[in-house]
């Protein structure tokens, strides 16, 4: 990181700024904590994500604009489970802010409100690729698991915030009833793909795929963050015909030539997926990311 720019910004003034109004100022690592954020804060919070929901969380470039959001922060809320911890570490010392650093509670793991999965029962080491030893993070679009996350962070903005924590508490209720208005359509939505076998790019669609009833037969990548050899993808399109996979699935942020590739081979058909709040314009909040996903299984 460019740490002599960085640490002259903070020099000239960083540290100690002044809160310009009374809402509470939080950073989230990725677009979806920013809106399900926005949601139980409404007027109260001013919100604002690092990383963008077209672009790969787990690299998020360290500029020298984030180390001056995170300085402002009182709320840091972030993935966990490593899936930030290529980046997210380092701009958080530079902000010099002490009020996100470990172990305060301006900071939010919101992976601790989860049922973690794919949860290693081995020893971790390198030749495993880019594997999260302590579960898979991409656990966010399951409606179960995202009203736990605004749950806890409703939590932690009362606990910063105690005056308006009836609010927070309100806003909280009013989200979980919307998901329950909405959860009976995203399950017909779910019904048409239930039991369907697919292969996905990266694993990282566990959760969605506990939700909706998809068996994941394989990956195109043979371990996480591995580019796969042309052994692999032989074996994996023979699996795929063996198996009767009509569905590839890749996150519209990873390159699609070599998931076109075994699309064709294996008679499936790809699907570009989104992921994250702001994956497209259209995606401004939590339920418009549920929308887009399902519809995009199911069209």
């Amino acid at each position: 990181m460019r740490g002599f720019v960085i640490a002259a910004v903070i020099a000239g003034g960083l540290v100690g700024a002044s809160r310009a109004d009374a809402k509470v100022r939080v950073v989230t690592s990725i677009e979806t904590l920013a809106a399900l954020t926005r949601a139980v804060g409404g007027e109260l919070v001013e919100v604002q994500a690092l990383g963008k929901g077209y672009s790969d969380p787990h690299f998020v470039e360290p500029k020298l604009s984030l180390v001056s959001v995170l300085n402002r922060a009182d709320l840091l809320a972030y993935v966990g489970l490593d899936l930030e911890v290529g980046w997210l570490p380092g701009l958080v010392t530079q902000s010099r802010n002490p009020r996100i650093q470990p172990g305060q509670p301006g900071t939010l793991d919101c992976s601790t409100a989860i049922p973690v999965q794919d949860v290693p029962t081995q020893k971790v080491d390198r030749s495993m690729g880019d594997i999260h030893p302590r579960g898979n993070p991409h656990y966010w679009i399951p409606p179960d698991n995202a009203v736990r996350i605004a749950q806890e962070i409703a939590r932690r903005l009362t606990l910063i915030d105690a005056g308006h924590g009836a609010a927070y508490n309100a806003n909280l209720k009013q989200l979980r009833a919307q998901v329950a208005a909405r959860l009976p359509g995203w399950n017909d939505l779910a019904a048409k793909v239930r039991g369907q076998k697919v292969v996905t790019y990266h694993k990282s669609w566990t959760y969605l795929s506990s939700w909706v009833g998809l068996q994941e037969v394989g990956y195109v990548e043979p371990k996480p963050g591995v580019p796969p050899s042309p052994q692999h993808l032989a074996n994996l399109i023979a699996l795929m015909k063996r198996e009767g996979v009509r569905l590839v699935l890749v996150e519209m942020f990873y390159s699609r030539r070599t998931a076109d590739l075994v699309a064709n081979k294996a008679g499936a058909r790809l699907l570009s997926m989104p992921s994250d709040v702001g994956a497209f314009p259209y995606i401004t909040d939590y339920f418009k990311l549920v929308d887009a996903v399902l519809q995009t299984l199911t069209k």
